[in-house]
């Protein structure tokens, strides 16, 4: 099998799509966006490394990616770009260089829906032309305009492609041509295809994928989230209930936050009754057993553990799993303390262990109007639920 690298450029700012984050940092469907890009190319067998260009200011930002992908033996360390997106490409190749791939696949960090197939498709055409890009035929009619707004003329949309990445060319020929138009001072290309028609290559074009959209403004953003929810069309709800006794103490641990108390709830690891009864839903919903079968109180690890650790633990399994949080509805039921005061501070919390929205997380409170044991003040009981979705291809 030849030798084939790519080249992930995610240098850039972002800026047009807002936030307080460079693009290819913020998260999609719960997963960091470059992290997402980053996996579609390592998970391909015949990509023999990938080295991602980022911006030099970018490095604990990468670094704070997901720990699989740290450790991955075919993800090289990561460069620092230039001005501009051809400078950044070029110092993906020269550090590519001392490797001498055979064929590298140039790829936008921002177009993390790339399918096995497409890459594929790149890598198939690269050893096929030695140039080749993926594009997709225009449907819409194309006019070009005058400085007035004035129509000029109608193109011929049969003769117009779309074009996408990942862009695929013999490597030693697309270097040449970056060093050429470096010493040339030419720095205007947008992308790797019209650098290598400059430098009298001839580009072949595949077919792109609809799919593999590029995600530059907040409404590609919307989008992008929206093609991840309808990729996960197997919706699970799953019930979790937890119930402790009150015990000796000054506080209670109820969704991850601490609440004065005239009594502590009573538990091998922090009691914290609506966190406990959120992990079940979860595991539930993943038909993945019980806080007590990931977490036994006879492990001598988990006394007095923190129970955002189990919660953590929970989520990631959804992930884990390609899935995703829709929802999660806590109930606590208790005579005393008091949870209205502190219901906007469990949902923050408890939001922010599961990496959502506020507006996915309902806290709610009742009393049992004095029957049973929590109506005699004996301990708080918590019922909840969580909706997940996954991929069917989970099932």
């Amino acid at each position: 099998m030849p030798d084939i690298a790519a080249v992930i450029v995610a240098a850039g700012r972002g800026t047009r799509a807002g936030g307080d984050l460079p693009k290819q940092f913020r998260q999609i469907g719960g997963e960091v966006m470059l992290s997402r890009t980053l996996s579609g190319f390592l998970d391909h067998q015949n990509i023999g490394a990938v080295l991602t260009v980022i911006n030099a200011g970018d490095q604990e930002l990468y670094a704070q990616l997901r720990t699989d992908l740290a450790g991955h033996p075919r993800l090289l360390s990561p460069v620092a770009g230039g001005a501009t997106r051809q400078a950044s490409v070029r110092a993906g190749l020269e550090a590519l260089a001392p490797r001498k791939p055979d064929y590298v696949l140039i790829h936008d960090a921002a177009r993390p829906f790339a399918s096995p197939d497409l890459l594929s498709r790149a890598i198939t055409a690269a050893q096929k032309t030695g140039a080749a890009i993926p594009a997709l035929p225009v449907t819409d009619t194309v006019k070009t305009v005058d400085s007035l707004g004035r129509v000029d003329k109608t193109l011929d949309r049969a003769m117009l492609r779309l074009v996408q990445t990942p862009q695929a060319f013999a490597f030693e020929p697309l270097l040449a041509a970056h060093r050429r138009a470096q010493a040339a001072g030419r720095e205007d290309f947008t992308d790797d295809s019209a650098l290598a028609e400059w430098a009298g290559m001839k580009v072949d074009v595949f077919p792109g994928e609809p799919g593999n959209i590029k995600v530059t403004t907040a409404e590609d953003f919307a989008r992008s989230e929206a093609m991840q929810f309808a990729a996960m069309g197997d919706i699970r709800t799953g019930m979790g209930f937890d119930v402790h006794a009150f015990g000796p103490g000054d506080h209670v641990m109820i969704g991850g936050v601490r609440i004065t108390h005239d009594h502590a709830l009573v538990g091998h690891s922090d009691a914290d009754v609506g966190l406990h009864a959120i992990v079940d839903a979860i595991l539930g919903a993943l038909a993945d057993g019980d806080i007590g079968s990931h977490f036994p109180p006879s492990d001598p690890q988990w006394k007095g553990a923190a129970s955002d650790k189990f919660l953590s633990y929970a989520v990631e399994r959804v992930a884990a799993r390609g899935g995703r949080i829709a929802h999660l509805d806590l109930t606590i039921v208790c005579e005393t303390p008091k949870i209205g005061p502190h219901r906007d501070a469990i949902r923050d919390r408890i939001a922010t262990i599961c990496s959502l929205g506020t507006g996915r997380v309902a806290v709610k409170a009742t009393t049992s109007e004095k029957l049973g044991f929590t109506g005699r003040g004996e301990g708080i009981a918590a019922y909840a639920t969580a909706t997940v979705r996954l991929p069917w291809s989970a099932l």
